[in-house]
C-alpha cells in the first residue's frame, strides 16, 4: 500500500466492502460480483492517493484519513418538499431525488414525455433488469491509466448500491431537461455513499441532464460518485453539475464519457460547496466528427479545497475539443486545475483548445495549474494557457469613478469574469439560476478590502 495512504482508512473500506458483499444490489450476479472484486482488489493495491501518484500530486485526501466513515443506511429522514430545485416544475421534463446514494423519489413532472426514455435508478434495474447494465457499467473506467489513477472509482465499483440510470432510445430527443437532485444527509456518525450514474444515448438522441448536488446540516459525510456516459453516433448530451455540498462534506467525482462519430458532450461544472471537491472528467472522442465542449466556474474561500482534473483524447480523425475552467479564490482557499489534451496519431484534422482563468482575491489563496497538450498527430489545431491575476484595478478604478461603491464594483467584475462560462449553456432557465448562485456567493465574500 502506497506510504501516502492512511492504511487504516483504506483497510476500513476493504471491510466494509468485506461486510457489505452480499446484500448489495446484484449480488447474486455472476458479472457483477466479479466487477466489485475487481473494483476492491485494485482499490486495496492502490491505497488513498496521494502526493506520489502524479494525478494526485496537488490535492491530499487529509480530511478523508482523519474521519472514520461508516456506510450510510437508507434511514436518512429528508423532507423532500423543501429541496431546492434549480429549475421550475414546469421547465423540467422530470425530477429524481437521491439521499444519502439511494433513490428516494422519481417525479414525472409531466405526462407527454416521449416513449424510449428509460429512467430510474441503478438497484431497481439490477433487481428487474440488470442485463443491458453488464456491458455498461465499468467500460470505460477500465483502461490502463484509469486503473492506475484512480483507486476512488475502484471503490465505488465495488461499493456502488444505487444511482440515475438513463438511456435515451434512437432518434429521440427529451426536450425538457432531467433534474437530479442528490442530497447529503449528515447523521449521528460521518457516512460515506458511492452512487454510480449510467446514461447511454442512442444513436441520434438528444438529452439534457441537470445534476444538483446538495448538503443539508453541518456534519461531515463523504459523497464518491462515479458516472459512465456513452453517446452514440450524432447524439448530444448537454450535461451539467451544480455541486454545493455541506461545509463539512468530501465530495469526489469521476465521470467517463465516450463519444462515438459526429456525437456531442456539452458538460458544465460549477463548484461552489464542500471542505474537500475534486471532479475529475475523463473524455473520448472515439468517432470521427465527434465533438465535446467542458467548461466550469468554482468559487472557494476559508480553507477550501477544489481540484478540476480532466483529460480529453482525441482518438480519430476531425474531431474537437473546448474546455474553459473559471475561478474565484478568496481567503486560504486552494484551487487545482490539472487539464490534459491528448491528440493521438490516427486524429488527424483535429482541434483542441484549452484554457484556465483564476482570480486570487486574497494573498493566501493559491492555485496549481498545469495545462497540458500531448500531440502525437502532425495536421492539428491545438492551444492551451493558464492565467492568474488580480481584479483589473483600472477597471475597478473606472466603475468606482462613475459613483459605484468599490463592493459593488467587485462583484460586478467578478460575476462578468465568471459568466463566460455560464452564458453559453443551452438549458433554459438554468442560466438565471447559476447567475443567481453566484450572486449569493459573492454577497458573503467581497464587501471588504484586501490585507
Amino acid at each position: 500500500m502506497p506510504e501516502s495512504a492512511s492504511p487504516t482508512t483504506a483497510q476500513s473500506f476493504v471491510a466494509q466492502f468485506g461486510a457489505l458483499r452480499d446484500t448489495l444490489p446484484g449480488a447474486g450476479l455472476p458479472w457483477l460480483r466479479e466487477l466489485r472484486e475487481d473494483g476492491i482488489a485494485r482499490f486495496a493495491k492502490l491505497g488513498l492517493p496521494g502526493p506520489k501518484v502524479e494525478a494526485w500530486k496537488y490535492t491530499r485526501l487529509r480530511p478523508l484519513e482523519r474521519i472514520g466513515f461508516v456506510p450510510a443506511g437508507a434511514a436518512a429522514q429528508v423532507d423532500l418538499d423543501k429541496l431546492p430545485a434549480l429549475l421550475p416544475h414546469t421547465g423540467v421534463g422530470h425530477r429524481v431525488v437521491f439521499v444519502n446514494g439511494r433513490l428516494r423519489q422519481c417525479l414525472a413532472l409531466l405526462a407527454d414525455q416521449p416513449e424510449g426514455v428509460e429512467l430510474g435508478g441503478l438497484a431497481d434495474a439490477l433487481r428487474h433488469d440488470p442485463d443491458p447494465l453488464a456491458a455498461e457499467l465499468g467500460r470505460n473506467g477500465n483502461g490502463a491509466r484509469a486503473r492506475d489513477g484512480q483507486p476512488l472509482f475502484a471503490l465505488n465499483t465495488a461499493m456502488m448500491q444505487d444511482g440515475l440510470v438513463l438511456r435515451v432510445r434512437r432518434g429521440i430527443s427529451v426536450a425538457l431537461p432531467i433534474e437530479v437532485i442528490y442530497v447529503g444527509a449528515p447523521g449521528p456518525e460521518p457516512v460515506a455513499f458511492h452512487p454510480r450514474n449510467l446514461i447511454v444515448l442512442e444513436p441520434g438522441a438528444r438529452a439534457t441532464v441537470v445534476e444538483h448536488h446538495i448538503g443539508l446540516g453541518a456534519g461531515a459525510y463523504f459523497a464518491n460518485g462515479g458516472t459512465d456516459i456513452r453517446i452514440e453516433e450524432g447524439a448530444q448530451l448537454h450535461h451539467y453539475k451544480i455541486q454545493d455540498e455541506g461545509p463539512e462534506a468530501i465530495h469526489i467525482a469521476t465521470t467517463h464519457v465516450e463519444l462515438a462519430r459526429d456525437a456531442l458532450y456539452d458538460g458544465f461544472i460549477l463548484s461552489k460547496g464542500a471542505r474537500l471537491s475534486r471532479q475529475e472528467v475523463a473524455v473520448q472522442l472515439a468517432g470521427e466528427g465527434s465533438e465535446c465542449h467542458l467548461n466550469g466556474a468554482y468559487m472557494l474561500r476559508g480553507e477550501q479545497h477544489c481540484d478540476i482534473t480532466t483529460t480529453i483524447d482525441h482518438l480519430a480523425p476531425r474531431t474537437s475539443s473546448r474546455e474553459v475552467f473559471k475561478g474565484v479564490i478568496d481567503d486560504q482557499a486552494r484551487a487545482v486545475f490539472q487539464g490534459r489534451i491528448t491528440v493521438h496519431r490516427d486524429a488527424q484534422q483535429s482541434n483542441g483548445h484549452q484554457l484556465s482563468k483564476a482570480l486570487l482575491l486574497s494573498d493566501r489563496a493559491e492555485i496549481d495549474a498545469k495545462p497540458e497538450l500531448e500531440i502525437f498527430a502532425d495536421d492539428v489545431k491545438c492551444s492551451h494557457g493558464a492565467t492568474v491575476g488580480d481584479l483589473d484595478r483600472d477597471a475597478l478604478f473606472y466603475l468606482r469613478a462613475r459613483g459605484i461603491p468599490e463592493a459593488a464594483a467587485r462583484d460586478i467584475l467578478i460575476e462578468a469574469f465568471l459568466a463566460e462560462t455560464i452564458n453559453n449553456i443551452a438549458a433554459e432557465g438554468l442560466c438565471p439560476a447559476l447567475m443567481s448562485s453566484i450572486g449569493h456567493w459573492l454577497g458573503g465574500t467581497t464587501g471588504r478590502t484586501e490585507p
